[in-house]
């Protein structure tokens, strides 16, 4: 036996805890975000200072083996209540309760009201929270025990929703008043799609419910300040206080200037990194045909057996350990067949003399952008032969070309409803939310339309897959220079961006990026050209034209925050705006001009006149 568990077997048992009132109380800050006031304390209990039984895992362990789980609880909340009726702190008191806990807790209701009373601290300021911990047996029967702890005054909350036993069953049928978000999906929130959407669903069935919502583990800025423009009013964790037996009656001025700050968060999901692409994996399964595979040591005859008996299979693959090694056409098999004593000369030789002993094969991984770049390649015989699909390089079945395009297809349609398809970036839709919650908040940004120089002759004279290149370049080099929490980064278009700046230090991330984008985009050109300083091609007139090197041009607009409303702005006239800007610093050497909102309405009217081309002001509906 180790040294700690010989320790833990000699520790004082759970009855002889409570009876030696061996157990202490902590307490740690709920915040409410309108204002920064704590909205009340959350008591948790702790064993005996430097023990095996300090930490309330191994406490609640210990009382699990010795069947003393529910009284430990009750004398945790009695020792939290005293405690902090003895502090004198404000605000209400959370504490924490099974299912089996509160059931008893009925049965001493009287009792315990009178105690409090005693104590001079209120039942309205309680809140007992009902934990995971196990599942509910009589959910119906519980119920009226929620109702009658509510007629107290005391308010009843859901703990951990998201997890365990914590589900929308629960919070339908008890209807609980508060609801505190697991920890789990806030921790890391400001950069996961999923746990903001799964947040944002809670959020929306709080507002139908009438339940208020808190968010547990907050641990830095950038989780905060996702909550709060999401419109969650209050929080919880290590970033506004940890647990403490004396808790600060108000947060720090940190914590406060955090809450505060005047920047608006960037949701994610309306952000993606420019390196990641379409999984291929749902795109395969849609286009897999589970077929059985022929040996190498196959004859044709066996080839035209399985064809017989399987009428619809468009080809069969020869696979050798479980690898494909080749491909043969149902058609084209079929056709040599019917020729005269083609089955009495080659019927028992082997399969390989009429089979593509090079078939296309995709791999179940491959990205969605990987299967298109098939569609444009030179080899085509996917088309007719259809192609090979591998898990890890074995073999999994067969799919057409005709499934290919349309599983490519449906993808990107899919895709470039808010994302670009090239890029993944944020298309229109989301770039108009944006600019619309930075005016609602009234917030101070700067809006960037980007654009590349003579990236039209480059396209033209290189081809659109190495300018697909280019602009994926340019959307890594501006994601790079953009802070995620602060600053919005889409894709209007074609080779047009919008970055929507709230860093201070935008105007050095601008010129980083078009320093950066100038020098690298050099290497997408032929060495020859790299040393003429650029290609000869035609100007929209078709007259000859010499093009430098694709450049980046900046042209930024700066949105003032306008508490007075005197200048009421839309989506379409900061982007219109932003064109125009950046129609002018196409002109600048540096690659960068800046209109200030100041200028007042000549710049709106500017923005909104109709006669300029529509790839200078792109809407962005």
């Amino acid at each position: 036996m180790s040294l700690r568990s010989s320790s833990a077997a000699s520790a004082p048992g759970i009855a002889d805890l409570i009876a030696q009132h061996a157990l202490f109380a902590v307490f740690q800050p709920i915040v409410e975000f309108d204002g920064g006031t704590i909205l009340g304390y959350e008591g948790l209990i702790r064993g005996p200072s430097g023990s095996p039984l300090e930490s309330p895992g191994a406490l609640f362990s210990r009382a699990a083996k010795e069947g003393m789980t529910t009284e430990l609880e009750h004398a945790a909340a009695r020792t939290c209540i005293q405690a902090f009726a003895k502090l004198g702190c404000e605000g209400k008191l959370f504490l924490n309760f099974s299912a089996e806990a509160i059931l008893k807790l009925e049965e001493t209701r009287d009792a315990t009201l009178a105690w409090l009373l005693r104590l001079g601290l209120p039942v309205e300021r309680l809140v007992v929270e009902l934990t995971e911990q196990c599942a509910i047996a009589d959910i119906a029967g519980f119920m009226p025990i929620v109702a009658a702890l509510r007629e107290t005054g005391a308010q009843f909350a859901l703990d951990d929703y998201g997890t365990a036993n914590a589900s929308m069953n629960l919070w339908v049928r008890l209807q609980p008043d508060i609801v505190k978000i697991d920890r789990f999906f806030i921790d890391n929130i400001a950069s996961d799609a999923l746990k903001f959407e799964a947040v944002r669903a809670m959020q929306h069935f709080a507002n139908s419910s009438g339940a208020r919502l808190v968010a547990e583990g907050i641990e830095n800025e950038a989780d905060l300040i996702v909550i709060r423009d999401m419109g969650i009013g209050c929080g919880q964790g290590y970033f506004f206080g940890r647990p403490n037996a004396s808790p600060a009656t108000s947060i720090t001025d940190d914590a406060k200037q955090s809450i505060r700050a005047e920047h608006i968060a960037v949701f994610p999901g309306q952000t993606r990194s420019v390196s990641a692409s379409p999984s291929g994996g749902m795109a395969a399964a849609k286009m897999l045909v589970t077929a059985p595979a022929l040996p190498r040591k196959a004859t044709n005859n066996d080839v035209l057996d399985l064809f017989n008996h399987m009428p619809n299979l468009h080809a069969v693959a020869v696979v050798e350990n479980g690898e494909p090694v080749a491909l043969i056409n149902r058609r084209a098999f079929m056709d040599r067949y019917a020729l005269p004593y083609h089955r009495e000369l080659f019927g028992k030789r082997p399969c390989l003399q009429f089979a593509n002993a090079s078939p296309v094969i995709i791999e179940k991984s491959m990205t969605v952008e990987q299967m298109a770049k098939l569609l444009a390649s030179d080899d085509q015989r996917y088309l007719a032969d259809g192609f090979v699909i591998t898990d890890n390089g074995k073999y999994l079945g067969l799919g057409t070309g005709e499934s290919l395009v349309r599983a490519v297809t449906e993808v990107r349609i899919e895709a470039a409803r808010y994302a670009n398809p090239l890029t993944f970036l944020p298309g229109n839709i989301p770039i108009s939310s944006h600019i619309a919650r930075l005016l609602g908040h009234d917030a101070e940004f700067f809006a960037c339309y980007v654009d590349l120089n003579h990236f039209k002759p480059f396209n033209d004279q290189y081809g659109y897959w190495q300018g697909d290149e280019v602009l994926k370049f340019a959307a890594a080099v501006l994601a790079d220079i953009c802070d995620p929490t602060r600053d919005f980064l889409g894709h209007v278009g074609g080779d047009d961006f919008l970055i929507l700046f709230q860093s201070e230090d935008w105007r050095t991330r601008v010129h980083h990026a078009i320093a950066t984008f100038n020098e690298g985009a050099q290497r997408f050109y032929a060495d020859a050209d790299r040393a003429a300083g650029g290609i000869h091609g035609e100007d929209r007139r078709g007259n000859p034209t010499f093009f430098g090197f694709v450049t980046m041009a900046i042209g930024c607009v700066r949105v003032k925050s306008q508490p007075d409303h005197s200048h009421v702005y839309s989506s379409e006239m900061i982007a219109s705006a932003a064109a125009l800007a950046k129609r002018r610093a196409k002109q600048e050497p540096a690659g960068f001009f800046l209109i200030d909102v100041e200028e007042g309405e000549s710049i709106m009217h500017m923005a909104a006149t109709p006669q300029q081309p529509e790839t200078e002001a792109r809407t962005l509906n």
